[in-house]
């Protein structure tokens, strides 16, 4: 590696770190942003500011009564959101965290504000296999939401380009990245026996 090279990457990562700080700034403000996860891009507030996501929800126009994803750092940051989580999410965690596998359980409520469970008793959680991602939430030191970064029922951003303008424009902050897997995550609600596969995605999961 050149010089030029090395001083490139340095600048890169200091251009990186500062982003990521930025956005951390941005989340503990109360704000939103669009960020890079492993499966697309996702739109993001604190989970436990309930004005961000009811602004969150208005400006993406989804109904309150349809849930939305939430990404955690890690296993431990994610399990006390669920009430007692059963020995399937725990095994599902192991297997498949970091990684693009949403796990819907029964949820500490008083814990997750209405919207983010469409007013049900469950949550779905995951933890993303995007060091960007991970590097934010972990940052913010609570799980953020994570559903697309964009309107509802419209087209989901796989890449920056396919990023409606528009929407864009609704939010605090835009983190630069590439997204990895190009694909949604797999769903998998465990709060009922036998699991059921909400929706297969980048996570093959066999049925029970």
């Amino acid at each position: 590696m050149t010089l030029q090279q090395r001083n490139m990457v340095i600048k890169n990562t200091e251009t990186k770190k500062s982003m990521i700080k930025k956005a951390v700034r941005v989340l503990n403000a109360g704000g939103i942003i669009i960020y890079p996860t492993d499966t697309a891009f996702g739109i993001g507030c604190r989970i436990d500011r309930p004005e961000s996501v009811d602004r969150l929800f208005a400006l993406r126009k989804r109904p309150r009564t349809q849930a939305v994803p939430v990404l955690a750092g890690s296993e431990a940051m994610a399990l006390p959101y669920f009430d007692h989580p059963s020995d399937i999410v725990r095994r599902y965690m192991k297997l498949y965290w970091p990684g693009a596998l949403t796990i819907i359980y029964r949820c500490m409520k008083e814990m997750v504000y209405s919207p983010i469970r469409g007013g049900g008793e469950t949550a779905g959680l995951r933890m993303p296999n995007h060091e960007t991602a991970l590097a934010i939430i972990r940052g913010v030191g609570v799980p953020i939401l994570g559903t697309s970064a964009n309107f509802h029922r419209e087209k989901t951003p796989y890449r920056s380009e396919d990023l409606d303008p528009e929407f864009v424009k609704l939010v605090d902050l835009v983190v630069p990245g590439e997204t990895s897997a190009g694909q949604a995550s797999t769903v998998v609600d465990c709060s009922v026996k036998p699991y059921k596969i909400i929706r297969q995605g980048a996570v093959k999961l066999g049925q029970p």
